[in-house]
């Protein structure tokens, strides 16, 4: 199925997110995590990439997988690494592989090809070519505290305005831990006349080690009231997954009761965080979603 057919319903939507492993070998570890996952009936699940696209055999098998169990698949695919003739068989893998959804990503630029001439330099290049290429359902990233190498807050919505003008059907955020960021992005996006839906991404921070990493590669701040948390349980493990959890859960609450119909969970292969934010969460979704059983 469709991602904007899903997204056209009406009603809130819930995704996940969960990466291929590093090496081949322990691919049956990350499906056992998709089965996990399947238990919680999410609308969709995506897979994302690796550096470079170094899981991508991994990527196209794992949504395949996911296709398998009744599920709906959205394959990441990056292009800053990659030549033409690279991603032309990518999109063509996924075609093939019956893969209908497909989020485009400039992804990471490795550095050793950072001064060096490259086939693709924006994300919505890959965009145009993938929808030259097949009839995939497309969906692309956006930044609501703007992308980190943005000069600006308002170019980074001409770009994201560019990408939907070359055949975005959706978008989903990048993560971040203020709704009002979120909120004021949005009201900025739909003055730009950015009407494709878009989705939030929520990471729950369990792990206090991954806070600042995450934050510095994403751009996010960190609210005053989440740093004392961290502050607070950071050397406590599980007071800090519960404390993440409660923090995410409060997050998605927060978007429903203002509207936001799609919440995307950045999982980090965890299904035991994601069941209990989803569980937090059964009967505020309304009554058109399942409860977990």
């Amino acid at each position: 199925m469709k991602i904007k057919d899903i997204l056209n319903k009406n009603q809130t939507t819930f995704s996940c997110e969960i990466f291929p492993p590093k090496l081949y070998m322990n691919i049956d570890k990350t499906k056992a995590v998709v089965d996990e996952i399947c238990r919680l009936k999410p609308d969709f699940m995506s897979v994302t990439y690796g550096a470079g696209g170094g899981t991508s055999k991994q990527t196209v098998e794992i949504a395949q997988y996911i296709n398998s169990k009744d599920m709906t698949a959205l394959a990441h695919l990056t292009c800053a690494s990659s030549n033409r003739e690279e991603v032309s068989a990518a999109i063509a893998k996924l075609k093939e592989s019956g893969i209908e959804n497909v989020l485009a990503l400039r992804g990471d630029i490795p550095e050793e090809l950072q001064d060096k001439p490259r086939d693709y330099t924006y994300a919505y290049e890959l965009i145009t070519e993938i929808k030259q290429q097949g009839d995939f359902c497309i969906g692309a990233a956006c930044y609501p505290e703007g992308h980190v190498e943005c000069g600006s807050i308002e170019q980074d919505l001409i770009n994201l305005k560019n990408k939907v003008d070359c055949g975005v059907d959706f978008l989903t955020t990048q993560m971040f831990f203020d709704n009002t960021a979120f909120y004021s992005f949005m009201f900025r996006a739909l003055k730009m006349n950015i009407d494709v839906p878009i989705i939030a991404g929520i990471m729950p921070m369990t792990n206090s080690k991954q806070i600042e990493r995450s934050c510095r590669l994403s751009g996010a701040t960190l609210p005053t009231r989440f740093r004392r948390i961290a502050d607070k349980f950071g050397d406590n493990p599980e007071a800090m997954k519960q404390a993440g959890i409660a923090y995410a859960t409060e997050q998605i609450i927060d978007l429903i009761a203002n509207g936001v119909k799609g919440i995307h969970l950045y999982t980090m292969n965890k299904p035991d965080v994601a069941e209990s934010i989803m569980s937090n969460l059964s009967y505020i979704v309304g009554a058109d979603r399942a409860c977990i059983q």
